[in-house]
């Protein structure tokens, strides 16, 4: 294979693990934001204070205390409990914090009230006395009374998110929730609306601009969702699947997708019942799969039948790997019929671990030295096999067989059903021996019996190493240089001895 060949599928390989959509169908942009944590994560702070304190290195920030911190692991239950009621206290009684967010922020902040009693018990060192359990409560109460804490902190956390995802989030320049009006009357009203709080955050990450709304946009926002038809309970699994779909007007790709649904015969309480709270979905991305299978000449039939056994075509990733697979298999040649016949024989896998399976069969076709147009055709022809096999690495594989890779090449060029045979996890029997050693075995034989071994005897299966013919013309070469065939017949068999 040239250096250009090897480049060609190194490229192939390369696109096939980028985003097609991203890349190549897409053609108008959303909102859209997908979950990612936050690489530079900070440690959890109790102040508001320059912004230089956050850049300290911090990656354990959002696990609990461990037992090489002082005191950690001493902090029980109830001692916890009393904490909470300190804090729950502070919130409602002395900062004016409604009752029910109050008690949500108390309960529901581990790490932040984590670092307040590490940061008081820092002054008083009480967590190690018997008892001392009322008197945490009274030192908590006290600490708060002189140290003013940031509220967003306690409040986001609650809220579901972790420090790592909160803290690039904190307002600069504030430190308690009633100095911004906005974003505690937007919370109140996904709260009333049925909203869990701790899916709350989740939405605040992903559309913070929606809790800077004016007062009653939120609201109207809401209630143009309800006039499509959709009950309050399915509209929060939306909202908290989709959060964007708060941002703007009524999404338009959203009611188009459902509609889509509909007609080949999926009512909104089956595609509420695909969608994870814990996952993002972009309705403009799965419309465009939809259109993609329409246009590969797949019948709403068709359609419906693929999409009810394997939901996660479409749902996965919000059809982003599927979409990057029928990219990656137009690359190779096949026609939209040729894919649409394909998908109504998916295989029962993620369409993420058939798109691995597939890359990793072409990896290991390109070390075997393969030729390109070879790869493509069996890509081409077998595209169901290769994306439903883990295949073994090709250097075990060629180890495993026995064989080199020329005749690996070849024979999966005349026998690519094999290939399900070479799976992770199933014993595999070394390839029978070639025309080629068949011969040299018989030439070696020969040779052996000609210089005096006796058959079969276990000086003769151990002598010498190499090819029959080529130990003949070794024989042959040392005699031409002078010696007799007795003495080079002697020295071979003292050799071996």
């Amino acid at each position: 294979m040239t250096h250009l060949q090897k480049l060609r599928v190194a490229s192939i390989l390369k696109w096939v693990s980028l985003n097609f959509y991203e890349n190549h169908l897409r053609s108008s942009t959303t909102p859209f934001q997908p979950i990612g944590s936050f690489s530079n994560a900070q440690s959890p702070r109790l102040y508001r204070t320059k912004r230089a304190s956050e850049d300290k290195d911090s990656e354990n920030v959002d696990k609990p205390s461990t037992g090489n911190e002082k005191n950690a692991g001493q902090i029980s239950s109830s001692i916890k409990k009393e904490a909470q009621a300190a804090l729950l206290d502070y919130l409602h009684g002395t900062r004016g914090v409604q009752f029910m967010d109050a008690e949500n922020m108390s309960k529901n902040s581990p790490h932040f009230l984590d670092k307040l009693l590490k940061q008081v018990d820092s002054e008083k060192e009480i967590l190690m006395k018997k008892n001392n359990e009322k008197e945490i409560g009274r030192e908590i109460s006290r600490f708060l009374r002189y140290h003013p804490i940031n509220e967003f902190e306690p409040f986001f956390e609650s809220l579901g998110l972790k420090p790592s995802e909160y803290f690039p989030l904190l307002p600069r320049s504030l430190m308690f929730l009633t100095d911004d009006q906005l974003l505690v009357h937007n919370y109140t009203v996904l709260c009333h609306y049925g909203i869990a709080r701790n899916k709350i955050g989740k939405i605040y990450k992903e559309a913070t601009e929606v809790f800077q709304y004016d007062f009653e946009v939120l609201l109207s926002k809401l209630k143009a969702y309800e006039k499509l038809g959709l009950s309050q309970p399915t509209l929060i699994k939306f909202f908290v699947a989709s959060p964007y779909l708060l941002i703007g007007d009524v999404n338009v790709e959203f009611v188009k997708a459902l509609e889509n649904l509909k007609s080949i015969g999926f009512e909104t309480n089956w595609i509420e019942g695909n969608l994870s709270a814990d996952s993002s979905y972009n309705w403009s991305q799965m419309l465009e799969v939809l259109r993609l299978f329409s246009e590969m000449g797949c019948s709403n039939e068709h359609l419906g039948e693929l999409i009810g056994q394997h939901p996660y075509i479409l749902f996965e990733g919000s059809g982003g790997n599927t979409i990057s697979l029928i990219g990656l298999l137009l690359k190779f040649g096949s026609t939209k019929s040729q894919l649409c016949s394909m998908f109504l024989q998916f295989p029962p896998i993620p369409v993420v671990k058939f798109v691995s399976n597939l890359r990793q069969c072409i990896l290991f076709l390109n070390e075997i030295e393969m030729k390109v147009s070879e790869i493509g055709k069996i890509v081409h022809s077998h595209p169901l096999l290769l994306g439903s096999i883990s295949l073994k690495k090709a250097n075990s594989l060629l180890n495993t067989l026995k064989t080199g890779k020329t005749r690996l090449c070849r024979y999966i060029q005349e026998n690519p059903q094999e290939l399900k045979n070479w799976v992770l996890g199933k014993r595999v029997d070394p390839f029978p021996g070639s025309g080629e050693n068949r011969i040299s075995k018989t030439q070696k034989t020969k040779f052996l019996l000609d210089i005096g071994f006796v058959d079969n005897s276990n000086k003769m299966k151990k002598a010498l190493r190499g090819k029959g013919g080529e130990l003949q013309e070794r024989f042959d070469c040392i005699v031409k240089a002078g010696l007799s065939q007795e003495d080079v017949c002697e020295m071979i068999k003292i050799w071996n001895s």
